[in-house]
This record gives structure tokens, C-alpha cells and sequence, in this order.
């Protein structure tokens, strides 16, 4: 879900980029290049349709970041949320019954390094 979400967004985001160049801010824009010969949809309504498409496609991704926000758990989660990570914690605060053992195991920082032959006497 959390990949489709991803997709989702990044299509609406190139689409909106596309409908954002597409525009020109003096008002001219894709509605400049139709002359009044072959017009389809005329100046005014190409404007509309580019600034509804805008609109359109800017809600969207904003819902589309609220659903991925969603989607995805983590981040400030406590321990009473998540089930799993409270059993560990229980498993690891448990006092083991094992008996300990008699020689403590030696760690390379509590080894003391073996003594060099001295090679330079004559």
C-alpha cells in the first residue's frame, strides 16, 4: 500500500510540475499558442481548465501526503503501541535462572597482551 501511495505521489507531483510550466504567469501561456481560427476550447477556457487542473492536482497531493502519513507507523510510537517490542522488553527485564559460572569469560579488553621476544640483545 505504502509503495502504491509512493507512485501515486510522484505521478501527481510530474503532473502538477507539467500543468505549472504549461502556464505562463503574464496570463498567456498554452492559451497564447491557439489562434482564434482553430481555437478548441477557446483562451478563456483553456485558462480554466489549466487553473482547475492546478487546483485539482495540488488537493491531491496534499491528501496523498496525509494518506502516506498515515500508512506508515513509526517514528513517535510508544511502548504500550507496539506489542512486540514490549515483549522483548519484558523477556529482557526477567531475571535468568541460570547459574552463573565459576571462571568469568575473558574479553580481548581484559587480556593482557603476550610479552615480544626481545631480538635486539646480543
Amino acid at each position: 500500500m505504502y509503495i502504491v501511495l509512493i507512485i501515486v505521489t510522484v505521478i501527481v507531483c510530474a503532473l502538477l510540475g507539467l500543468i505549472v510550466l504549461i502556464q505562463n504567469p503574464k496570463g498567456g501561456g498554452l492559451a497564447s499558442n491557439f489562434s482564434s481560427s482553430s481555437q478548441l476550447m477557446g483562451v478563456q477556457k483553456t485558462g480554466d481548465f489549466l487553473e482547475k487542473g492546478t487546483w485539482a492536482l495540488a488537493i491531491a497531493l496534499m491528501v496523498l501526503s496525509l494518506a502516506i502519513n498515515v500508512a506508515v507507523k513509526g517514528g513517535s510510537s510508544t511502548n504500550a503501541d507496539n506489542p512486540a517490542l514490549r515483549e522483548q522488553i519484558e523477556k529482557a527485564s526477567k531475571p535468568t535462572n541460570s547459574v552463573p559460572s565459576a571462571t568469568p569469560a575473558l574479553t580481548p579488553s581484559t587480556t593482557a597482551p603476550a610479552p615480544k621476544a626481545d631480538s635486539s640483545k646480543k
